[in-house]
């Protein structure tokens, strides 16, 4: 009997379940971080705080980190195995055109986790810890925290564009002009994507400051990005 899941579209569709499976556990951990993790934080008292900082947070973060992982690896093989099946040419297309910004948007979130989240917080789980067992707090332990969050508000706004072309990409078929202008979109894309994650590294949440403002902001952005494609495609 022959496997439906043991052919080269079976082997695609587990690739595409698993991405699924992992994306969900990641962005639904994002959303938990900052919906509701963040505003209980604000308004709990030290001890809950520290007891959770200590105890919840390292294993929220171990799913959050892992899941973002293989979200990525699933993804960008995915997307590497079709350009290998039908080359550059399937990717100047609707499809093309919204799975990359899809999967560059998730990347710059993986990035985010790995290379700004995460460290950050090893370094606040660490001061807790610190401070729980009789030692001093580590001086750069708040500048680590407000870093982290950044991050994670970018994630935020990245995540809610990003879900729109990844569903866009099989199911909001865009026609492509015979002069469509792909480079100059590219470009415009490069130019705004460098800009928030230069804030990320470096600025503040600013509108992104509360949970309404990130996720308003999350939205006017897929809606600019939508109106870039419809306009140059």
């Amino acid at each position: 009997m022959n496997l439906a899941i043991m052919s080269t579209d079976g082997f695609l569709f587990l690739l595409r379940w698993f991405h699924f499976f992992f994306g969900i556990i990641w962005i639904g951990l994002l959303y938990y971080f900052n919906f509701v993790q963040g505003p209980f934080f604000a308004e709990t008292d030290a001890a809950t705080k520290s007891g959770a900082i200590q105890k919840l947070v390292p294993r929220a973060l171990w799913w959050f980190r892992w899941g973002a992982m293989l979200t990525f690896l699933t993804g960008w093989t995915s997307i590497s195995i079709r350009w290998s099946q039908g080359g550059g040419a399937s990717f100047a297309s609707t499809w093309g055109t919204a799975i990359l910004t899809g999967g560059t948007l998730g990347s710059l979130m993986w990035a985010n986790v790995w290379f700004i989240i995460w460290p950050n917080q090893k370094v606040v789980i660490q001061s807790a810890q610190q401070v729980a067992g009789g030692g001093t707090a580590i001086p750069s332990a708040a500048a680590c925290g407000a870093r982290a969050g950044v991050a994670s508000r970018t994630n935020v706004l990245f995540s809610i564009p990003m879900l729109f072309f990844m569903g866009a990409a099989s199911h909001l078929p865009i026609p492509v002009r015979a002069d469509s202008k792909l480079g100059l979109l590219a470009l415009i894309y490069a130019v705004i994507l460098i800009a928030l994650e230069g804030n990320a590294i470096k600025g503040k949440t600013g509108l992104m400051t509360t949970v309404k403002g990130v996720i308003t902001c999350g939205f006017l952005f897929a809606a600019v990005l939508y109106g870039l494609m419809e306009a140059l495609l």
